[in-house]
């Protein structure tokens, strides 16, 4: 039996559907969950002084491209939006390899942590022909920094000669797709309670892949039951595609391979309409915000405060590294929610509703609400803490719930605590040689960037 306490916490925010605050509190956890919160304070394994920290649930990134975090700030697309973006950067992802992979990932993975990160989902989907077992490398990033991981078996099979955008060295066939999908289902989904890895099937986008794709996966994931996930309503280029390929929308079209329900979410969900959002309430589709790569590429802004009054899922990422150039979700907290203020005033979130949209929001995505997302006895021991006595955080203590977003945090979190395992300690990542491990991805950068 492993146990941990934490001591003295100054302001505890559950995220709990009471929107509980707990102050000068103890946390204490058994075996990776919570056991209790109050005043009791057994004897521990691990004892942490919580003396002015403010604790929240671990964030959880709902979308993600970890393998982009070797192509970030690159001059050549800091002005393009996302096809041609996309078309100039498949030239350089095509070259990806294990070691690319794993020390992205492992990089990635940390930026998160260190910023609050509990969980990530990433959505893989470039597999160049002889590039190894990529997914296995990002569980080996997994395993040796503890977060929880959700991995994807993303796929792309329409290449330009196709009609759309990648290269033919990263396009496989439906059949070869299914098979490797099946395989990586039955070794990386474990549906118990508490479990440190999931997977999604993933195809890339409509642009990318073919109906046959879209439909398969569809049926396999549910053969299965795992979730599904592609990019969505992101551009309007996206809208003029399908339209010109197949006469419907992007949403219809989904519709028509089986893309509707409570088991699929899409990333950025830009451009749906009032028809289109009410559908995807009625049905329960989720939708991940990615408020910042938004802005970059010139995208367009979700409409986030009608989803949320639909009671729609939504919840919070990233998205690729090489589109917001970072992996800080709490970075993306404050974005979301000054971005709404200018853009809906009075009806846009506060901090607090943009806060429970990366916890409870993005678990509900991934379907793991009862495991994850808030602070409550019998669930999963994730969570962060802060040192309220910064400079930074003087003057705002009034509201724990709502300073994420209106205040924002800079530099790392203090601690941060995956299944009861401390990964971030005194804001470093626990047990990860932090210089070793930059020198190691930089040399990886600079071969990634000047390969043939």
């Amino acid at each position: 039996m492993k146990t941990l306490l934490v001591k003295n916490i100054k302001a505890l925010v559950s995220c709990d559907a009471q929107d509980k605050v707990y102050e000068n509190v103890n946390l204490y956890c058994v075996d990776g969950l919570i056991k209790a919160i109050g005043p009791e304070e057994p004897e521990a394994d691990t004892v942490i002084d919580g003396t002015g920290m403010l604790c929240y649930p671990g964030l959880i990134n709902a979308h993600h491209h970890l393998y982009q975090f070797f192509s970030r700030n690159l001059p050549q697309v800091q002005n393009m939006e996302l096809f041609d973006w996309l078309k100039t950067l498949y030239e350089i992802w095509k070259r990806l390899n294990t070691d690319t992979i794993y020390l992205s990932s492992k990089t990635g993975m940390g930026e998160l942590m260190k910023n609050g990160c509990t969980t990530c989902f990433d959505h893989h989907y470039v597999f160049p022909h002889n590039a190894g077992d990529l997914i296995g490398a990002q569980w080996e990033a997994a395993k040796d920094l503890g977060i929880r991981m959700h991995f994807s078996r993303g796929s792309m099979d329409l290449s330009k000669k196709d009609g759309g955008l990648p290269p033919d060295s990263v396009v496989q066939s439906v059949d070869e797709i299914m098979k490797d999908s099946v395989t990586l289902i039955e070794k990386y989904q474990d549906n118990s309670f508490q479990s440190m890895h999931r997977i999604a099937l993933a195809p890339c986008s409509p642009f990318s892949v073919s109906a046959d794709l879209l439909r398969e996966s569809a049926v396999l994931a549910r053969e299965y039951g795992v979730r599904l996930h592609t990019h969505l309503a992101e551009t309007k280029d996206e809208e003029n595609y399908t339209l010109e390929r197949v006469g419907l929308r992007p949403l219809a079209y989904m519709e028509t391979l089986g893309w509707i329900g409570n088991d699929v979410w899409y990333a950025h969900g830009i451009h749906f309409n009032d028809e289109e959002l009410k559908l995807l309430a009625e049905t329960g589709t989720g939708v991940c915000h990615c408020p910042i790569s938004n802005m970059k590429l010139s995208s367009g802004i979700a409409r986030i405060p009608e989803m949320l009054d639909m009671d729609m899922p939504v919840g919070l990422g990233v998205d690729g590294s090489a589109s917001n150039d970072g992996s800080n979700l709490l970075e993306e907290i404050r974005v979301a929610y000054l971005l709404h203020r200018l853009n809906s005033s009075k009806k846009a979130p506060s901090g607090y509703d943009i806060l429970k949209i990366a916890t409870m929001g993005s678990a509900r995505l991934l379907g793991r609400e009862k495991e994850i997302g808030s602070i409550e006895v019998g669930k999963c021991a994730d969570f962060f803490m802060i040192d309220s006595n910064r400079l930074e955080l003087i003057g705002t203590y009034c509201d724990p719930m709502s300073v994420l977003g209106t205040v924002g945090v800079k530099g790392a979190v203090d601690y941060t605590v995956v299944n009861g395992r401390v990964t971030v300690e005194h804001g470093h990542i626990a047990g990860v040689d932090e210089a070793r491990l930059v020198e190691d991805a930089n040399n990886e950068v600079k071969r990634f960037l000047s390969a043939d």
